[in-house]
C-alpha cells in the first residue's frame, strides 16, 4: 500500500483520516486503488463515506446526473399497460424503435442504414460484446481486436471473458497524419478482425477528426477490418451543435468512409436512460448482408445480419426488455421530429467540465489529454488530470485522503502512467467550493514535498 509523504500529510490534517482510508482499502482486499476497477473503487468510496460520514466529491464513475424526458416515462407506462411485459420481445426489435432508430442515424449522422440494420441491445455494453463476438468469428485467420486506447476498460474485460484475443496502442501521439502508418503497422499483420474507439472519447475526451476518420475508414476497407465505433456520448463535442436533425454538421462518423462498420449508439448519456439498459447497434447494410462461410464453425448461419439476431442477441439476451425498447422509440421520434433537443439537457456537463479543470489546475494540476491535434480538448463528460511527481496510484490514494476519488488512465490503455480521469456529471455547482477548498489543502501539503 502507498504511503505518500505521510510525515508532511499526518492523518488529523486530512479531510478524511488517513488511517480510516487505509484500513477501508485494506478491508477491500483491493491491492491498489490505482489498479481497481471503476465498480471496486465505487465500491471503495461509498465504504469510506459510510465510516467517515464525510461526502466525497465523486468523479470515478461515468453516471449521469440528469433526469431523462417525461416522453420516455410516458411511453414505457403506456407500452406496460397495453401488456408488453407478458410477451417476449423480437429479438431484431419492435418495429417502431427500428424505423425511429433509422431516422436517428439518418438525422445526425448523415447515414443511411435501413430500418432491418438497427439492432436493440441491452445498452451499448451488449451492443459491444455482441460486435466482438461477431466480428472476431467472420474469418479464422483474423482473431484478434485492436483498441484505438484510451479506451472503456469494461470492452478489455468482455474480450478476456471471451477468450478474444485483443491489441492496443494509446493514440495520442499517433493523431493526424500518424494515424495511417500506425493503424496500417497492425492491419497488415492480417489478425486484426476489427478496430475499436470512442468517439468523443472515453476517458480522454479528444474528438477524431474527419480526416482521421477518413483514415481509419479507408484502411479498414483496404484490409477487410471491421470498424466498431462506439457512439456512447452521441454528439456530446459541444463546441459543434450536432444537435438539429437533418441539418449540418453532423456528428463526425466513420461510416462516412466505409461499408465495413458497427456504430453503437447508446441512450445512457445524451438520452439520461442509462438505467434503462438500451442502445442499438447501426449495422451498414453492405456488411449485414454479406455471407462469411467461417461463421458456420459456431453459428448455424453465415449472413451476418441473419446471425448477429438469431444467434449472438438469442444467446446473450433472448432480446431487449419489451417496455424500455417503446421509450427509447419515443426519445428517438421525438429528436428526430424537433420537438425534443436532447443535446440542451447534456450541455451542463461541458460547464461544470469547464469550471473544474479551472479549479485542478489553480492548484497545481494539470490536464493529461489537452489537445485535438492543433486545438484544445472540448469540455465535456471527462477530462484528464494529473499532478506533478505523482504517479496514478499514488494520486488516487492520496486524494482519497481529501475526499476526492478518479480512477486511474493506467486501466484505460493510456501510456500516460501518472493520470487519472475524472468525470463531471455527478459533481454538483454548490460542491464546487468544497471541491476548491480540498484542492487548495491538497496543493498546499504536497507542494512542499
Amino acid at each position: 500500500m502507498l504511503i505518500l509523504n505521510q510525515k508532511i500529510v499526518a492523518a488529523k490534517t486530512t479531510p478524511i483520516n488517513r488511517d480510516l482510508v487505509n484500513k477501508a482499502i485494506k478491508e477491500s482486499g483491493i491491492i491498489s486503488p490505482g489498479k481497481a476497477s471503476i465498480r471496486e473503487l465505487t465500491a471503495l468510496v461509498n465504504r469510506i463515506e459510510e465510516v467517515s460520514g464525510e461526502k466525497f466529491i465523486r468523479m470515478e464513475m461515468g453516471v449521469p446526473d440528469l433526469e431523462p424526458s417525461k416522453i420516455a416515462y410516458e411511453a414505457e407506462m403506456k407500452a406496460l399497460q397495453s401488456g408488453v411485459a407478458s410477451k417476449y420481445p423480437m429479438l431484431e426489435g419492435v418495429p417502431k424503435l427500428k424505423k425511429e432508430a433509422s431516422r436517428f442515424v439518418k438525422n445526425f449522422l448523415n447515414t443511411n442504414v435501413p430500418e432491418e440494420c438497427c439492432i436493440p441491445t441491452v445498452g451499448s455494453m451488449q451492443g459491444g460484446m455482441a460486435a466482438f463476438l461477431m466480428a472476431s468469428r467472420l474469418h479464422k485467420e483474423k482473431d484478434t481486436i485492436l483498441f484505438i486506447d484510451p479506451g472503456f476498460p469494461a470492452q478489455k474485460t468482455q474480450l478476456e471473458i471471451l477468450s478474444i484475443k485483443y491489441e492496443a496502442f494509446d493514440v495520442y501521439n499517433y493523431r493526424g497524419e500518424k494515424l495511417k502508418d500506425k493503424l496500417e503497422s497492425y492491419f497488415k499483420k492480417g489478425n486484426i478482425a476489427a478496430v475499436v474507439y470512442s468517439n468523443p472519447n472515453n476517458p480522454s475526451w479528444i474528438c477524431f477528426s474527419e480526416k482521421e476518420l477518413e483514415t481509419i475508414g479507408l484502411l479498414a476497407t483496404e484490409y477487410g477490418v471491421v470498424v466498431i465505433e462506439d457512439l456512447a456520448y452521441f454528439a456530446m463535442d459541444f463546441r459543434n451543435d450536432y444537435g438539429t436533425p437533418g441539418v449540418p454538421p453532423f456528428q463526425p462518423t466513420v461510416s462516412q468512409y466505409t461499408d465495413s462498420y458497427l456504430l453503437l449508439i447508446s441512450s445512457s448519456k445524451a438520452f439520461s436512460y442509462a438505467g434503462q439498459r438500451i442502445a442499438f447497434i447501426a449495422i451498414s447494410p453492405k456488411l449485414a448482408k454479406m455471407r462469411f462461410p467461417d461463421l458456420k464453425r459456431y453459428f448455424a448461419f453465415d449472413e451476418f445480419l441473419r446471425t448477429i439476431i438469431f444467434g449472438v442477441m438469442y444467446a446473450l439476451s433472448s432480446g431487449v426488455a419489451h417496455s424500455v425498447q417503446y421509450g427509447y422509440a419515443a426519445l428517438l421520434e421525438a429528436a428526430n421530429n424537433g420537438t425534443y433537443r436532447f443535446l440542451n439537457d447534456v450541455k451542463v456537463y461541458g460547464e461544470k467540465a469547464k469550471l473544474m479543470k479551472k479549479l485542478f489546475t489553480d492548484d497545481g494540476f494539470k490536464i493529461v489529454y489537452d489537445m485535438d491535434e492543433d486545438k484544445p480538448i472540448a469540455d465535456g463528460f471527462y477530462f484528464t488530470i494529473a499532478y506533478p511527481g505523482m504517479s496514478s496510484e499514488e494520486l488516487i490514494e492520496n486524494m482519497l485522503c481529501y475526499g476526492i476519488c478518479a480512477i486511474s488512465l493506467a486501466i484505460t490503455g493510456s501510456e500516460r502512467s501518472e493520470g487519472l480521469r475524472a468525470c463531471a456529471s455527478q459533481i454538483q455547482f454548490e460542491q464546487m467550493p468544497v471541491l476548491e477548498e480540498r484542492l487548495k489543502q491538497f496543493h498546499h501539503d504536497f507542494s512542499k514535498a
